[in-house]
């Protein structure tokens, strides 16, 4: 509580007076905690924000992760703007978890695409794995009923738009650790991929998006 108290305090009010009395074009900010996206229309007031953000962190004995804080292009003319200067893609940056890029729909219109972070995912993964060590010689729905909680609580932090393919390949992740486990607990037991596969239907959600498009989830409808 204290932390959110001295954000608001030293960045929250500051930026919101900073957009309205200095800012020269369009500006977004979002942030969790002490995570915090910027967004900017003009190179200009990105970089003036940055120099003045700074500075009034050094005031309240604050100061800015090296390594997290970079200034990139990003957003909906990035890539042509750096195509037209034979520069590469545009860069992609880490926020809450997933990793933000610069995409195309299947339609071609502009999309900003989020992936589970693939440290994140490793990390959990490696957790799993160390429990199911533990639950090893639980009966099998047991078992089941856990990791089924485990992978639904999993979804529904990071059942995001175009994040489908990793919502899969963490439930295949699970389903191998699942196998790798029962296998051991005997060495007469060679417990086929067919038997695992049934038992994954059974118990594990299959990956589905659940959260709608940003656009939709804040978009404000009002009657006559």
């Amino acid at each position: 509580m204290k932390l959110l108290r001295v954000t608001r305090h030293v960045f929250d009010l500051w930026a919101e007076r900073w957009r309205r009395r200095e800012a020269t074009g369009e500006m977004i900010i979002v942030r969790f905690a002490d995570d915090i996206v910027v967004g900017f229309e003009h190179e200009a007031d990105a970089r003036y924000f940055w120099d003045t953000m700074r500075r009034r962190f050094e005031d309240y004995a604050l100061s800015l992760h090296p390594a997290k804080t970079r200034l990139l292009e990003f957003g909906r003319f990035a890539a042509s703007n750096r195509a037209g200067r034979g520069q590469g893609k545009p860069e992609t940056f880490a926020f809450l978890g997933f990793t933000l890029i610069c995409g195309r729909s299947r339609f071609g219109n502009f999309v900003i695409r989020r992936k589970t972070r693939r440290d994140r995912m490793q990390a959990k993964l490696k957790e799993i794995k160390k429990e199911l060590r533990r639950r090893m010689h639980q009966p099998i729905p047991e078992q089941g009923q856990w990791l089924g909680q485990v992978v639904k609580g999993y979804f529904a932090y990071h059942a995001v738009p175009t994040n489908g393919p990793l919502l899969g390949a963490f439930r295949h992740h699970i389903q191998r650790l699942w196998v790798k486990s029962l296998r051991r607990r005997s060495q007469k037991d060679c417990f086929a991929w067919r038997r695992a596969e049934k038992l994954a239907d059974d118990w594990l959600p299959k990956p589905r998006i659940l959260h709608p498009w940003p656009q939709e989830r804040f978009a404000a409808r009002y009657s006559k």
